[in-house]
């Protein structure tokens, strides 16, 4: 077992910092990937959400895992960052392949079994990933997300402001015009904090290194919203997950309300929750990171 002041304690060395995004083929197609730590480590695959690439993963997370000696893959999924992409609005892969794509980045890295920590989209991603794949899902930790399948309750409905958006959406922005695409995405994720004071500077200036290293920012903020629909998905009963399950979720998470976590928890055989406060629908912010990240180095302290 990994003793709480390592869990809490240790900062990450050089041979902890990430290595080089690179591409490589897996599911036949170009995907981007970077790995944090060393691969002799249990391995933490992280599976971002919609229209997210791989920096939807702050680094520094990235690093403190590792530090607690796990072995950090993210990815950039297909139409994002530097992965494969397809034509702005005309998806040519459905959410099957994305869930293909993970099992596939798993053989190529030569990992059996991973710790899978998947986020809004990339929970559902995990969830079927728990249910189709059991044997290559060593644990599940489900983020700011919501149950693939039916709940034994009715799960209320995202928050007036989040309705209130979506019925009259934000106009798209010039996407040749870089500034105002970053504008674009720092409103965006305004939307989705919580009520935590907003870092408008640092959310600019990720949102900036999105921009400069996604081969297509159109297609990468539309065409996860556009999927075609599979022609045999999997079917997700929660009491069907067997691996070992963590949900962390924002106590103001203005999508996903925190009854969808209460929901995971009850529904999955044995799983936790741990409410993030504060914390809205979004990766764990920095200010949860001494809650969110030992959380996870426990969950994952295992074969």
């Amino acid at each position: 077992m990994i003793p709480d002041d390592t869990v809490t304690d240790r900062t990450a060395t050089d041979g902890e910092a990430g290595g080089t995004p690179r591409l490589v083929e897996a599911n036949g197609v170009q995907l981007c990937v970077q790995t944090f730590g060393s691969p002799s480590d249990p391995t933490i695959l992280l599976i971002g959400g919609a229209g997210s690439s791989m920096d939807g993963w702050e680094e520094g997370f990235c690093a403190r895992l590792a530090a607690g000696r796990r072995h950090v893959v993210r990815y950039d999924h297909r139409d994002t960052g530097r992965s494969v992409n397809s034509p702005a609005g005309a998806p040519d892969y459905t959410f099957s392949d994305l869930l293909a794509d993970a099992v596939a980045l798993l053989d190529v890295l030569g990992v059996d079994r991973a710790h899978v920590v998947g986020i809004s989209m990339g929970g559902g991603l995990a969830q079927c990933l728990a249910v189709a794949h059991p044997e290559r899902v060593a644990t599940l930790t489900l983020v700011s997300t919501s149950p693939a399948g039916p709940t034994k309750s009715e799960l209320p409905p995202p928050s007036e402001r989040m309705r209130a958006a979506f019925a009259d959406p934000a106009p798209e922005p010039d996407w040749s015009d870089r500034a105002a695409v970053i504008a674009y995405m720092v409103e965006a994720e305004r939307l989705f904090a919580g009520p935590a004071p907003f870092d408008e500077d640092a959310v600019r200036e990720s949102s900036g290194r999105i921009v400069d290293r996604t081969t297509d920012i159109e297609a990468a903020l539309k065409n996860h919203w556009a999927l075609p629909d599979d022609e045999e998905p999997v079917t997700v009963r929660l009491a069907d997950v067997s691996a070992p399950t963590l949900v962390l979720h924002g106590t103001e998470d203005p999508l996903f309300p925190l009854d969808h976590g209460r929901a995971l928890a009850e529904g999955i055989p044995d799983a936790r929750l741990v409410a993030l406060e504060g914390v809205g629908h979004q990766p764990p912010p920095a200010r949860v990171w001494d809650t969110a990240i030992p959380a996870v180095l426990r969950h994952t302290d295992r074969k």
